[in-house]
Order: C-alpha cells, then structure tokens, then sequence
C-alpha cells in the first residue's frame, strides 16, 4: 500500500516535473523568438536615424538653388520630424501595432514628399551638378536600401514571433505570460500626382 502510494506521487511529481519544463521551454522560446524582432527593429532605427540626420543636410544644399519653393523644403522637414517622433515611439515598443501603422505612415509621407523634392531638383541643372547634393542623394539612396533590407529582416523575424506565438500549445503560454502578437512593419504608398500634360491646339 505504502508502494503504491509512493509510486503515485512519483508519477505525478514527474508529470509536474515534465508541465514545469515544459513551461519554461516555450516560455524561453517566445522571449528568444521576440528579443530577435527587436533586435532587428533595432537595425531599422539605426538606418532610420542615419536618414533622418541626411535629410536637413540635403535640405540646406537646395535651399539656395529652390528658394521659391519654400513649400516642398517645409513640407520634406515637416515630414521628417514626424517620421522621427514615430520612429521613436516605435523604438520604444518595436510591433506594437499603433506604433508600427504610425512609422509606416509617417515613413510613407516622408517618402512621397522626398520624392517630391528629387523631382524638383531635376529642373535646376546648377542644383544637379552640386558635388554635395549628389553625394548627399547617393547616401540617401544607400540608406534607403539598408532601411529596406532591415525591414525585410524585421518583418521576417515579426512573422517568426507571430507564428510561435500562434501555434498550440504555445499560444495557451503566450496568453498567459502577455506574448501578445507583433505588428509588421509596411511603409503606406503616397499617391504622387502625375505630370500633368496639356496637348493644346
């Protein structure tokens, strides 16, 4: 009788032994799987950062060449403080929803009204051949490459997170230990106006 009672709790020690192992494995997995999200969302922010310091530099180069369209200038800095406060407040909570759609659209706005500015520029030919513009436009555009690359990364290792976090039985550990799910990062298109092309009489 004594044998059966301590074989019994045995076999239940050993089976809360496995729960409890068990436990800390997926636990462990899911903050492994969402420090990876985070580190890569820490690689966006240092190209982001880079882009926002090349941004009042570029400003400043055609600021002499387009003083009549004040308008473009405001709107490029505009847009990019806007971007670095999202930037930042995603920063602080990388997959945070919220966080995630206010960057993508801030970095969406920001794009649109950079490209708005490249375009003007290529109606000042003294602007086009500045050495400093143009080394300024090619970091930029080596920047915005490493911005995406980055993204890539981020969202691959979101969509990892997500998936771990989803599946059964992790997604019972994950509602209990506050894994909530992570937000991708997509940078919302800007519709650019066309060129508009008058064919008169």
């Amino acid at each position: 009788m004594v044998e059966v009672g301590l074989i019994t709790l045995l076999a239940i020690g050993g089976v809360l032994l496995f729960v409890v192992l068990w436990l800390v494995a997926v636990y462990n997995g899911l903050v492994l799987s969402r420090n990876q999200f985070k580190n890569a969302f820490a690689q966006i922010d240092v190209q982001l950062k880079r882009r926002y310091d090349l941004i009042p530099n570029l400003v400043e180069s055609v600021k002499g060449y387009m003083a009549h369209e004040s308008g473009t200038l405001e709107a490029v800095i505009k847009a990019r403080n806007s971007a670095f406060s999202a930037g930042q407040s995603a920063a602080a909570n990388p997959g945070d929803p919220a966080a995630m759609k206010e960057l993508g659209r801030a970095e969406g706005e920001l794009g649109g009204a950079l490209g708005r500015l490249i375009a003007l520029s290529e109606a000042y030919p003294d602007l086009k051949a500045n050495t400093n513009m143009l080394a300024l436009q090619e970091e930029l555009t080596a920047t915005e490459n490493k911005v995406g690359f980055a993204r890539q990364a981020f969202n691959d290792a979101v969509t990892s997170y997500n998936n771990t976090r989803s599946v059964f039985p992790a997604v019972m550990v994950a509602g209990m230990f506050g894994f909530t799910e992570a937000q991708l990062l997509e940078i919302e298109s800007v519709a650019r106006e066309a060129p508009k092309v008058s064919f008169g009489k």
